[in-house]
Parts: C-alpha cells; sequence; structure tokens
C-alpha cells in the first residue's frame, strides 16, 4: 500500500498543529513564503538570547539550500519545508558530527511514520528511499551571543509529490512521500513533530555521549555500506573504495587500496555496480 498525497494546510493552520504537537518549543511559526528557513534561525540565533528550541516552516523558499550552497527546489505545496534551532554545548571538533547526526534521526523519525526499513540515510545527511532521494537535511551552527556554547540550526525539506518531475528536471532518482510504503497516513504536523522531536533528542545524547553512541545506529540505517563510492571534492575523485559505515566521530569510512580512510567533507556519489 502506498501512502498518499499529503496536502498541505494554510501556513496559520500548519503553526497551530505543529504548536499543539511540540509543547516544550518556545517558538513555532509557519510562514507562506522566506528565503530560507535554515538562515532566518541562524540570524536570529546570531542576536538572540531567547530559550530554545525554536522551529520555523515555510510552505515556499525562495532562497533554500542545501550542502555547498546549493540551491534547494521547491513548489509551494510539493514539499515540506522547515528548520529548528537547539542550544548545543560540543567543543568544536565534535561540530561536524551534527551533520550526519541529523540525517540519521531524520531517516530515523520518517521510518517511524512510514513504519518501513526501506528509507535509509545516505551519507552525510540525505534520506533516501531505496537509491532515490526522499529528503534534504541541512545542518548548521553558530556561536551563541553570550559565549555560552553554540546553536545548531537543522533544516530539512521532504518531497511531498512531484518526484517524476524532479527526476526529470535534476537527471536523478527523487522520490516522494507518495511512493513510501507504510500502514497508514501521516499528516503533515506529524512530520515535523516526528522530525523536530528526534532531532532534539539526538542533540541531546550527542552531548552527553559522543557519535560513539550513534554508530550501530547509522549501520542499521547506512544506505551506503558495502556499496562502491567515489569522494569527490569540486569535481575531483579524491578516494575511491568501499563504504565501510561512519566512526565515532561521524566520518564517513572508505576502503581502498591505501587502506582506510576517513571522510569528513565532500561530495560521496555511489559508482553503479557492474
Amino acid at each position: 500500500m502506498s501512502v498518499q498525497a499529503l496536502d498541505l494546510p494554510a501556513p496559520d493552520a500548519l503553526q497551530r498543529a505543529v504548536q499543539a504537537r511540540l509543547p516544550g518549543f518556545a517558538h513555532v511559526q509557519w510562514v507562506a513564503s522566506t528565503g530560507s528557513t535554515n538562515a532566518d534561525l541562524l540570524a536570529r540565533a546570531r542576536h538572540s538570547r531567547d530559550a530554545k528550541p525554536w522551529l520555523l516552516g515555510a510552505h515556499l523558499q525562495e532562497a533554500g539550500r542545501g550542502r555547498a550552497g546549493r540551491a534547494w527546489q521547491n513548489r509551494s505545496g510539493a514539499t515540506l519545508m522547515f528548520s529548528c534551532a537547539f542550544d548545543v554545548r560540543l567543543p568544536p571538533a565534535q561540530l561536524p558530527a551534527l551533520s550526519p547526526l541529523a540525517g540519521l534521526a531524520a531517516c530515523e523519525a520518517l521510518r517511524r511514520l512510514s513504519g518501513h526499513d526501506g528509507v535509509c540515510v545516505k551519507w552525510p545527511n540525505d534520506v533516501q528511499w531505496h537509491e532515490a532521494k526522499l529528503a534534504g537535511v541541512l545542518a548548521e551552527t553558530t556561536r551563541n551571543p553570550d559565549g555560552d556554547g553554540y546553536t545548531v540550526v537543522i533544516g530539512m525539506g521532504v518531497n511531498l509529490r512531484d518526484a517524476d518531475t524532479l527526476s526529470a528536471s535534476l537527471g536523478r532518482a527523487i522520490a516522494d512521500w507518495t511512493q513510501v510504503e507504510g500502514g497508514g497516513v501521516a499528516e503533515a504536523a506529524d512530520i515535523v513533530q516526528a522530525a523536530a522531536l528526534a532531532w532534539q533528542q539526538a542533540v541531546a545524547e550527542l552531548e552527553q555521549a559522543g557519535f560513539a553512541a550513534f554508530v550501530e545506529r547509522y549501520a542499521s540505517a547506512d544506505a551506503l555500506a558495502g556499496r562502491a563510492v567515489h569522494v569527490i571534492d569540486r569535481g575531483e575523485v579524491l578516494h575511491a573504495g568501499q563504504a565501510a559505515g561512519v566512526d565515532a566521530m561521524g566520518r564517513l569510512q572508505v576502503r581502498g587500496d591505501r587502506g582506510l580512510v576517513s571522510v569528513s567533507a565532500g561530495e560521496i556519489s555511489v559508482r553503479a555496480q557492474p
């Protein structure tokens, strides 16, 4: 059975529904349009000492972006887009782990809603439905204005419909929520709630135990495990080999001719098997 297409409520109605589901969030807002929900929350975090967590969603993002500053294609009603801001107290060296952490937590949340383990995470933070991208996640940090720790802003765009159109436009496999198998229909506010609470819990666990606590969980959802991959930076193949999971810092492990290499940055592409 396929999960039915979701119709997004009006922004004010969706805001009320999300507020009711996230009583522990200090600020929840949903707007018709903005430039980028991540950029908006980052700008606020640089100047505000207001209590967190915060959540900001938008039916349309005119300047939405993914990793490496790539434009985030979206159309009002076709993509569920929102960002959350959390305080986080970590040593600077551990901040890069927030990216794979955010992807894993989002994947686990969507797995629970769909009831299907075909939802998986592609390092560092894409959520896939089997081989096709279902959602993109972006984690960014800024230092708090009082110097006490950081704010991490985690944004996600979930494709609700139009996967075929997006696949043709982008030239790669895209999935949407209508294609995900499951036992029932989740409302848009349910997806937002599930991801927001998963991120909140994951950030708290990361502060307490580091990414080592997530390595086994990551392995159970890893789309790249055992796959042949290229590690690409600005079009150049830096490493080629077999993906071998993640380490205790959240870095991708690639086993190649030079042994095991830890990758903390770069675009990962899966090489087709003969």
